[in-house]
Formats: C-alpha cells, structure tokens, sequence
C-alpha cells in the first residue's frame, strides 16, 4: 500500500476536492485507489450499503474513484449537535455523545484502535490510499491530541501534500507559517505543495513562489485555477457560502437555509433541472420570488424550529404553505408536524415544543434508536404536487425520532425496504394537499420523482413539461468528476505524483 497525504494550511483549503480529484485521475488510470479521512467533523452524512453511517465527503471521493464508498474510508465521523458535544460515530455505527474534553481524554484511544483496523481492512482492497486531513497539521494548541493530521501520516509513514488557498489571501504566510511551526521530523514528511483556488495570471505569483520554495526547500508543484462551474458535493454548511447554484431561472426552489442545516446535498439533483434555479433562504429573508420551498435536514430539530420562531419564519412559512408547496426531508419533515416531543431532552433543554402544524402527526425523541438504513418505497397515490402512484424511489435514512401520523394524515410512501415512520416500517412520510415530507435523503435523486415534481411546476409557471426525458443530473455527475480530474492534471505536476507513488 502506498499512502500520499494531504494537509492544508486552514481548513476549507481544497484538501476534499484535491483528493477527489487525483482519486478520479489515479483510477482513471487502472489503479485501485481508496480515499481515507481518519476523523471527519460534518453534519453532511451518508448512509451505504451496508447501513453504515460516513461523511458525505469521503463518499465524493469514493464516487470520483467510481468505487463503492464504505465507513473504513471515515472511521471516525462527528456530528456536532451544540454545546460543544458532538455525536460520534465510529466505523458507521453511534458511539453516544460526547463533549469535546470527555471525546479526547476519555475515547482518543477507541478511536485510535478504529482508525487501525479502518486502515487495515482498506488495504486488503486497494493499492493507493489518497488520506485527507482536518483543518490545519499546525494547530499547536491541539497538537498532542490530532488524529487526523501529522499522527495520520506517521502511522501510515505517508508523504504529505499541503494545499493552500489562495482566495483568501496571505497565501505564502500561511505555507511558511504552518511548515516552520511544525516539529523538524514532520517538516520532513512535505514533499510539495499545491496553492488552490487562483484567479488570474499565474505569472505574479513567480518571486513569490520563489521565495517560499527558498525558505522552506519544498517545492510548489501546482496552482489551480477557482472552479467557478464545477458541481461536486460538498463537505459541510461552511460551503454553502462558496457553492454553485443557479439562479435567475424560470422556476426558483428556496432551500432553507436552518441554523444546523445538514445533508443539503439532498437538493443538489434540483439544479441540474433545466428551468430551475435554487435559492438559498435564510431563515431572515422574506421568501419572496420563490415557487416551491424545501426545508432540508437539521442536526437539531427542536432547536432550529425554535430559531425560526424567533426570526419570525416560522409564521411566514405558514402562510406560504398557502401558496406554494412545501416539502420537508427528515428534520425538516418532522417540522411539519403539530409537535416535537422531546421529554428526555435529546435534542435540548426546551422539551416538548409546537411545530409548524401543516401535517396532522407528531414527532417523538428517546423511542427507537438512530435508524441508519438505506430505503425504498413507492408513492401512495397520485397528488397535485406531481408525485404519480407507484413511483419508485430509493434513499436513505439518518434520523432520531418516531413519526406517528393522526389517523386521518394520509402517508407518502408504502415502504419496502427501511424504517420510514416507525420501526414496523410499513409507510414513510406524509402529505396533504401542496405540503409534503419524508425521511427519505435523496429522494430527489431519483429522476422520475424529481421530474413529475419540476414537472408539475412548469405548468403552474405556464410552461411545457418535459417529461421523462435524460436524467441530467446522473450524467452530470460522472462528467463533472471527470473535469475535476482533468483540471488537476492539467494545472499540477502529475510527473511529481507519479514519482513519489514510485518511491
């Protein structure tokens, strides 16, 4: 097994899209290569096929490398919930919560012992093992305690790659800064850097370039230029700021953009509909110029309902439930409901509160155990959402908390395989008239039901439907896997790549 290791000199670097992409390149060219990320922080989860729980992100890179994503390629995933706690999950599986102290002195070596035998298992399968880092190798103050970074890189006696952004600026202070604040046998394991996310002429960076590969004797193999139309899932909330959407279009579907938004990747299959822009909206805007909203997943239910009733939209969404739909996807199908009970405050301190009241059922917190399964069903009936009987659907469930409908609530989904609801696991979701919601994340990734959807809301719009055409979105993916790839072999020095994989 050969590992090569990338750091970054902050986090949000491009350290996740960096091994995305050699990932695509390296098994473009027959190799068997495996991402690997021994500790990830990120509300944006997966469930695989084994019914474990991984980050989003290593499941990217895992996709990039067209292999199938597993959770020994993120051994250890925390979800923060508040507080300064954390849900750890350790090989796809809950661990509890834990506060950021009792985490690091009372668990650092579990999962020590995971990351071990996550690397093992992994090497059975694959020749080349692209490790990602976490935030910076340089975190002094942290630096007994990192699993992720300079550790990493001992253990799998890897070469490090430090990617730096230069978008932020201060891009040379930050390679000089974080190499010369690391200890003289970690300086060693740096074999290059990469200087990510560049606008303009790569020419006025030469003396300084020169200057750093001077003072540090590391060579810079690699600018790559900001990729303004590439399309890729991202890690977590922090990119929402930087991610791609299309606005301006003839259709606008607002996301709402909660406080502890998680798996937002839910919507990105609604941007590659032709005709329609997405429009992230925060829980202050005044939802104006939208035609549909979706209220995607939360790490915290109970608190983010409370949060837009203290921004008022709360009630705002309410009145537009008369207007336009409304669909709901875990945490935020749960807000749909009449109530939230949470007497053992798993979710906070405020209990048992009022949700939105657009669907007659009631959520409850502390029955069943996290229900971590990927899911399929088929709709119920025919709906003025678009939604047509039968419709297939597959995705996966991430969710504390029972569903129980009133007994008038119609559900949405007759569940074949998964939890939906409850644990009998016979129906999933529920609709009524233009609101709807299910457990289901990634629904919208199938195309049929995402076209009878956009479908429908081409004719409330007055224009054609398109009907079950080509599936742009699955497309769209491979290729814009395959353009990643492509703008990294063109803008850094695969020769240098080829040659430490050599060694």
């Amino acid at each position: 097994m050969k590992y090569i290791m990338f750091q970054g000199t902050s986090s949000n670097a491009g350290k996740t899209l960096t091994v995305a992409a050699l990932c695509n390149l390296l098994a473009r060219k027959g190799y068997r290569v495996t991402p690997f990320k021994s500790q990830n922080m990120s509300l944006n989860s997966y469930t695989t096929r084994d019914n474990d729980e991984m980050s989003i992100a290593q499941v990217m890179q895992a996709e990039a490398a067209d292999i199938e994503p597993n959770c020994h390629m993120n051994p250890i995933l925390l979800k923060p919930k508040g507080d300064f706690t954390s849900q750890v999950i350790v090989q796809g599986k809950p661990a509890g919560d834990m506060r950021f102290d009792e985490y690091q002195d009372g668990f650092r070596e579990e999962a020590l012992k995971a990351i071990h035998e996550s690397l093992d298992i992994l090497k059975e399968d694959y020749d080349i093992t692209l490790i990602e880092g976490a935030g910076s190798p340089a975190e002094i103050n942290m630096y007994d305690k990192d699993l992720a970074n300079m550790l990493i890189a001992r253990i799998t006696d890897a070469d490090v790659i430090l990617v730096a952004d230069i978008d932020r600026g201060g891009v040379f202070a930050s390679i000089v800064g974080t190499y010369f604040l690391l200890p003289e046998e970690d300086q060693k394991r740096i074999k290059a850097i990469i200087i990510n996310k560049f606008r303009g002429n790569a020419d006025v960076l030469k003396s300084g370039i020169e200057k750093v590969e001077e003072l540090i004797g590391v060579p810079i193999i690699g600018i790559v230029p900001y990729a303004e139309n590439l399309n890729v899932p991202e890690e977590d909330s922090a990119s929402l700021s930087t991610h791609h959407f299309t606005e301006n279009q003839k259709i606008t579907i607002g996301t709402l953009r909660l406080p502890r938004i998680a798996n937002f990747t839910d919507i990105d299959p609604l941007d590659y509909e032709p005709d329609v822009g997405i429009k992230l909206v925060d829980i202050y805007d005044d939802f104006e110029g939208i035609d549909a909203l979706i209220i995607p997943g939360t790490r915290n239910t109970v608190h983010d309902i409370e949060e837009l009733k203290k921004s008022g939209a709360f009630e705002k969404i309410q009145k537009l439930s008369e207007k336009i739909p409304i669909f709901g996807i875990c945490g935020g199908y749960q807000m749909l409901g009449n109530k939230i009970i949470d007497e053992s405050h798993l979710e906070s301190n405020y209990g048992t509160v009022d949700a939105l009241g657009l669907l007659d059922m009631e959520t409850e917190f502390g029955q069943i155990e996290k229900v971590v399964k990927q899911s399929q069903a088929t709709v119920i009936g025919d709906s003025i959402l678009g939604f047509k009987k039968d419709t297939e659907v597959t995705g996966y469930e991430l969710h504390e908390g029972i569903t129980h409908l009133a007994e008038n609530q119609k559900p949405f989904l007759k569940v074949s395989k998964g939890n939906g609801n409850d644990k009998d696991g016979i129906y999933d979701g529920a609709i009524t008239g233009t609101v709807c919601g299910t457990y289901f994340h990634g629904i919208f990734h199938n195309f049929e039901f995402r076209r009878n959807f956009t479908d429908m809301l081409r004719i409330k719009k007055g224009l054609e439907p398109l009907g079950l055409t080509n599936d742009d979105f699955k497309d769209a993916k491979r290729v814009n896997y395959d353009q990643l790839g492509d703008l990294y072999a063109e803008n850094i020095d695969m020769d240098f790549i080829n040659k430490l994989l050599e060694e």
